[in-house]
């Protein structure tokens, strides 16, 4: 009987002692994963801040390659984004890591499942290959004014995955890069001069050399028409109903909408008989061109330094 007893204790110690062994290896996998929950969520804020310093310090190196010309806002906005992307992954990984996660397995299952991850990325991928191309070819830069995929706007951004318009109406466009680079695009300001066609329809009753004439002078009084070359009015069009006369004239870009819409009106006025014409648009005060510091020699440079 006592042997009994004694088998019993010496079990239930053994129990005891092992679910010691169990609780106290829980504490100190609890605590191990606490460390490096911790230690993983300061390595994800250095990373965030350091993703965020990169992208700057990327953008002032290149502001200071141009020297003292204007910075290329387009390369500085593509090169910052790829530099805090890059940033990013590599936290991630140093995240993963700390947590224990086998990032060698991880990609080995990857490379495994190379063709499956491919596909699944296949539309990610098309853009940053695509924004590659738009860095590369440079169809328009931060500023302009283009046309792509139906929509009008001011390029705003050129992302890694996106590019960024703002409309005339200020609504913000994001189409992404596949698709502006597989799209027809129109920069309406890459060239400093644009020719404006207003095209001019009338009845065959109308005097149709003195409506020429009129649209002629007024297209010269214009302050914003370019004199060189100088405005011209043909006849582009006649049929049993009516008579098209279309102006040409050249103007600054920035002046296209303006111009048109005055020779478009006063046109019309004049094909109507009308002889009480708009006033003629001011002339923009165009500002004065920004002085070019001149680049600082090897020599400043050295004096510069304490």
């Amino acid at each position: 009987m006592q042997g009994l007893e004694r088998e019993i204790t010496t079990r239930l110690n053994q129990t005891v002692r092992a679910d010691e062994n169990v609780f106290h290896k829980f504490i100190d996998a609890a605590g191990d994963l606490a460390v490096n929950l911790v230690v993983a969520v300061i390595i994800l804020t250095v990373t965030w801040w350091a993703a965020g310093w990169a992208a700057r310090l990327v953008r002032r190196l290149i502001a200071r390659v141009h020297g003292g010309g204007p910075p290329d806002v387009t390369l500085q906005g593509f090169a910052g984004s790829a530099a805090r992307y890059l940033v990013m992954v590599v936290g991630i990984i140093a995240v993963l890591q700390q947590l224990g996660v086998q990032t060698t397995s991880i990609l080995a299952v990857l490379g495994a499942a190379s063709l499956a991850v491919g596909l699944a990325l296949q539309g990610t991928l098309s853009n940053v290959a695509a924004g590659v191309m738009l860095l590369l070819f440079r169809p328009y830069r931060v500023g302009d004014v283009i046309e792509v995929a139906g929509r009008t706007g001011t390029v705003r951004a050129l992302d890694l995955f996106v590019t960024e318009l703002t409309t005339p109406d200020n609504l913000k466009v994001v189409l992404p890069n596949g698709k502006v680079f597989g799209d027809v695009i129109v920069n309406t300001s890459y060239h400093s001069r644009r020719r404006v066609d207003a095209v001019i329809k009338t009845d065959l009753k109308r005097d149709v050399p003195a409506l020429m004439e009129g649209l002629k002078a007024r297209a010269e009084a214009n302050p914003l028409v370019l004199e060189d070359p100088a405005p011209a009015v043909e006849l582009t069009g006649m049929s049993e109903a009516f008579v098209e006369v279309t102006v040409r004239a050249w103007v600054e870009a920035g002046d296209f909408g303006a111009v048109k819409a005055d020779m478009m009106l006063a046109g019309r006025l004049l094909a109507d008989g009308s002889e009480h014409l708009p006033a003629l648009p001011a002339p923009r005060a165009k500002p004065a061109p920004p002085k070019k510091k001149p680049r600082p020699t090897l020599s400043d440079r050295l004096r510069a330094k304490p």
